[in-house]
């Protein structure tokens, strides 16, 4: 990677330039606890044309300020290239049928095919790219019924977590006329002919992505007939802020209801035996002290994968009406590394651990009796293993930060592994390497992080260097490939990936370690990561980005607002920037258990203290900010992002750029056409290297 010259950076954009649109504040106060905060851009909460003019003018300077940077086309041609090639999940078997996603290359959603052997000609199943003309409608669920006659299947507009479920039969194609509105947080659960699934009552139309989403419901859908006779199964009229997930076992025997009261992983669950028709729904565990994860049933006993006295899992078999944990029988027990899920197939249990954040998998009897392990290609993160109790296969996935995602069958009689099918990228990636080092966090614990560049890489602190993270929700950051970042790493540059607290690479322990009143551990942790590549000669402030999505988005505009000085460039998207009044809109009230609520004033004051928003300072010089959110994103509501870029435009010291970039018919990340996530990744390398001096392509 060769720097530009002042000369030939000159003709680029530069901060001051910059006119950012006049931005309107209104005298709003609140009062927390005798503590006045200012709310200046409350206006902002509510979509309107004022709103969508206001987004209008900031995505055109921020267009204008991107459509300048002259190597910004060459990025969006060399990214389009590398990403078109053909992409296949791994098949799955329903009906003596094999089903598998595909795309193309540059298809907007992919494809799902079906073909009756695995040598045979695959024909179109379900086209996605057919429910819309620009793509921003994906499919989000499908369940085929236990007999195969029926597929159930979920679409959201413009990456809404709102769903619409709709039937057709798989022997013909034909779509039926069922059609289920209002589903959020849900999936289809299919019983005899019909399915169970979760949906909230129809919101107000105006602020539908901005609403608070109260009373989940669980109801059953008889295949053939209208919603409005849905048979609803479940509500909790007493607590509005718990959500319902129904699920049947493979078998049909069992409905169980996984209840959540906020996004921790901490449920109760409730079940009903569907053989007797005088049965009613009745409680397991009715309460939110552990994480219970129904695998399956053996007869009138459920497979249990649970954390309760296991802070890195134990799978256990419990019997519904005597579910005391005395009562349990632990097939496979606690080991030092964390359980991360379970399959049932073949008549195996196959459990798949992680180890310092990457995948090994082990395979059980019914009994807990250990097998076996599979064998893995190389260290990195393994999917899959979904299938039925009486399969003789099943097919994983496996990927890492420079291995393409590789699909291998199982043969499970034999524990044999073999490679099915390969991706066909046009990178060299065996001149990459992988490491996995420990850094010591400022209150001494030790965190690993994966740091991956070219072999051969000098470590005299000029080498641009990505550093992105999560850290929160018990959610594990574990190697995968991403054709975005193999663009960063030809170019010579550094990815770097620490696993934080918050997250789940540890257990429980080290979730709770991030949550509230712990979370400036996890801003603690990623400001270490900055620190310790700087420190050991891979990057310098100058050439250093840090980038986070979601929670993640929360991340960087904590690093930012603390430790302004240590990066260059902030790249923070869909985040959660206002952390007192998050729990205001859609499903924001599902984080309280993870960060606190401004309701509480002891937890009040700890937001204050790391919320985004309100840290921002006048006169301090941030990182070159590229801010990225969309205007469908009902999961965190792109106030937040308006009201951050707001305030950091009117505070922030000039010298860098504090841009937003608002997706049109977008959402929060999942769903969104091939199209769009290219032109994304275009924009924000650009920005990264403009902001840091440098021209991937000086030629």
């Amino acid at each position: 990677m060769k720097e530009e010259t002042t000369a030939t950076m000159a003709a680029a954009p530069t901060a001051g330039t910059l006119k950012y649109p006049e931005t309107k504040k209104v005298d709003h106060t609140d009062d927390y606890f005798g503590t006045t905060v200012g709310d200046p851009y409350r206006w902002q909460e509510t979509h309107d044309e004022e709103l969508d003019q206001w987004i209008a003018a900031q995505n055109k300077v921020t267009q204008g300020y991107l459509g300048s940077i002259p190597f910004r086309n060459k990025i969006k041609d060399r990214l389009t290239q590398i990403w078109n090639h053909p992409k296949y999940g791994a098949p799955f078997k329903k009906g003596g049928k094999y089903y598998f996603y595909k795309n193309d290359g540059l298809q907007n959603q992919s494809v799902l095919y079906v073909q009756n052997t695995l040598e045979s000609e695959p024909t179109v199943f379900l086209d996605p790219n057919k429910f819309s003309t620009d793509g921003t409608v994906a499919l989000t669920a499908l369940a085929f019924s236990k007999d195969a006659k029926y597929v159930a299947y979920g679409t959201a507009s413009g990456g809404s977590d709102w769903n619409t479920y709709y039937v057709m039969e798989a022997a013909t194609g034909k779509k039926l006329d069922d059609e289920v509105e209002w589903v959020k947080f849900s999936g289809p659960s299919w019983y005899k002919d019909g399915f169970f699934y979760s949906r909230y009552d129809a919101p107000n139309e105006g602020n539908k992505l901005a609403n608070k989403n109260e009373y989940h419901k669980v109801y059953y859908h008889k295949v053939g007939t209208p919603q409005s006779q849905d048979k609803l199964v479940y509500e909790d009229k007493q607590h509005a802020l718990r959500n319902f997930y129904g699920g049947t076992t493979e078998d049909e025997r069992f409905l169980v209801l996984s209840a959540s009261e906020g996004a921790s992983g901490a449920n109760a669950l409730y079940y009903r035996d569907l053989t007797d028709p005088k049965s009613t729904i009745k409680p397991i565990i009715d309460n939110f002290e552990s994480e219970y994860d129904v695998i399956d049933n053996i007869g009138d006993k459920l497979l249990v994968r649970t954390n309760k006295n296991a802070p890195r899992y134990r799978l256990v078999l419990l019997d519904p009406k005597k579910p005391q944990e005395s009562n349990w029988k632990v097939l496979v027990p606690e080991t030092d590394n964390v359980m991360n899920s379970v399959s049932f197939v073949g008549g195996r249990l196959i459990a798949s651990y992680m180890k310092d954040a990457a995948s090994e998998v082990v395979v059980f009897d019914t009994n807990g009796k250990r097998l076996n392990n599979v064998e893995l290609p190389a260290i990195g993160t393994v999917a899959g293993f979904n299938g039925e109790r009486n399969d003789k296969e099943v097919f994983f996935t496996f990927t890492s930060f420079t291995y393409p995602t590789t699909i291998y069958r199982y043969d499970i009689a034999s524990n044999k592994a073999s490679l099915f099918r390969k991706s066909d990228v046009d990178i060299n990636t065996d001149g990459y390497e992988t490491k996995q080092i420990f850094y010591t966090s400022k209150d001494g614990t030790k965190v690993p992080m994966f740091i991956v560049h070219k072999k051969g890489l000098k470590l005299d602190g000029n080498n641009p260097t990505y550093l992105y993270a999560y850290g929160g929700f018990n959610i594990s950051l574990t190697p995968s490939f991403s054709i975005s970042n193999m663009l960063w790493l030809e170019n010579g540059g550094v990815y770097a990936l620490p696993n934080l607290r918050g997250g789940g690479e540890y257990g429980e322990a080290w979730h709770k370690a991030g949550m509230t009143p712990n979370k400036q551990n996890v801003f603690d942790d990623f400001i270490g990561a900055a620190e310790y590549l700087i420190k050991e000669g891979y990057t310098s402030s100058e050439k250093l980005a840090v980038a986070g999505g979601s929670n993640g988005g929360l991340l960087v505009g904590a690093f930012m607002t603390q430790r302004p000085e240590l990066a260059k460039v902030a790249l923070p998207a869909v985040g959660v920037m206002d952390m007192l009044r998050f729990h205001k809109f859609t499903i924001g009230w599902a984080w309280v258990p993870e960060y606190g609520s401004s309701d509480n004033e002891a937890q009040f004051k700890n937001l204050f203290t790391f919320s985004p928003l309100h840290n921002i300072k006048e006169g301090v010089k941030y990182p070159a900010t590229l801010v990225k959110t969309a205007d469908h994103d009902d999961r965190v509501v792109p106030a937040h992002s308006f009201k951050f870029i707001s305030e950091l435009q009117a505070k922030g010291a000039p010298g860098n750029p504090y841009l937003i970039r608002v997706d049109v018919r977008a959402g929060h990340g999942a769903g969104k056409p091939t199209a769009l996530v290219i032109q994304e990744a275009a924009d924000t390398w650009s920005f990264v290297y403009q902001n840091m001096g440098v021209n991937p392509y000086p030629n």
